[in-house]
């Protein structure tokens, strides 16, 4: 049986190494090469692009959302939960369907949103790669549907990375706001201040105060 891994980024490339061969690691979607592995099931993680109708209409399709679906569909739900000072959570690995992240539930884990979103997202790796095992083991896959109130929302652009001052409520917001951003590939949380963009990660909170790196940089 082949089961192919599609993701658009790796967080620790030795987790991956020590799948099976019966994994096929693919960044990206070629339906030619996919109709020729013939996969049980695609499994997609880290994905954000539009998946196409023809793939998911032919083959088994699972997705893993970092959320408690139907809560916080949409885009960035990583940094949608921490920003709102959500630590407690879940990842839910879904069947794709035509309507974004609104699939029937297969199954779901729990996960804590704590330290930078980098040290988290190589959580959540580790985490859905345990969940893939674990699908992928079973003689069936039972699909249930979504319960509960549904919230959506947009995925953050590179300006959401910019701390308006006037809207920090608490130092834990700050730290929140920094960490949000805090990984490799993302525009991290600045400030404005006259011609320079002040960069800021690495947070670590304390009781009463944070700490944290800054980088200065002149805006072209």
């Amino acid at each position: 049986m082949n089961y192919i891994i599609i993701t658009k980024k790796i967080w620790t490339s030795s987790i991956f190494s020590k799948l099976d061969k019966k994994f096929q690691i693919e960044k990206s979607i070629n339906l030619k090469k996919i109709k020729a592995l013939e996969p049980k099931i695609i499994f997609f993680v880290f994905w954000s692009k539009k998946i196409p109708k023809a793939l998911f209409e032919n083959y088994l399709c699972i997705q893993f959302h970092t959320a408690d679906l139907p809560k916080f569909r949409g885009g960035s739900p990583v940094q949608n939960q921490i920003i709102r000072g959500i630590i407690n959570t879940k990842i839910s690995a879904f069947k794709i369907n035509s309507k974004i992240d609104s699939g029937e539930i297969c199954l779901k884990k729990k996960i804590m949103l704590i330290g930078s979103a980098q040290e988290i997202f190589k959580n959540i790796e580790m985490k859905v790669l345990d969940m893939i095992k674990e699908l992928t083991i079973k003689r069936s896959i039972k699909f249930v549907k979504q319960k509960g109130k549904v919230s959506f929302f947009k995925r953050r652009k590179k300006s959401d990375s910019r701390i308006d001052l006037k809207k920090v409520t608490s130092i834990k917001n700050f730290f929140n706001l920094i960490r949000a951003t805090d990984a490799e590939g993302y525009t991290k949380a600045y400030l404005d201040f006259n011609n320079f963009k002040i960069e800021l990660f690495n947070a670590r909170l304390f009781k009463n105060y944070l700490n944290a790196e800054i980088s200065i940089k002149k805006k072209k």
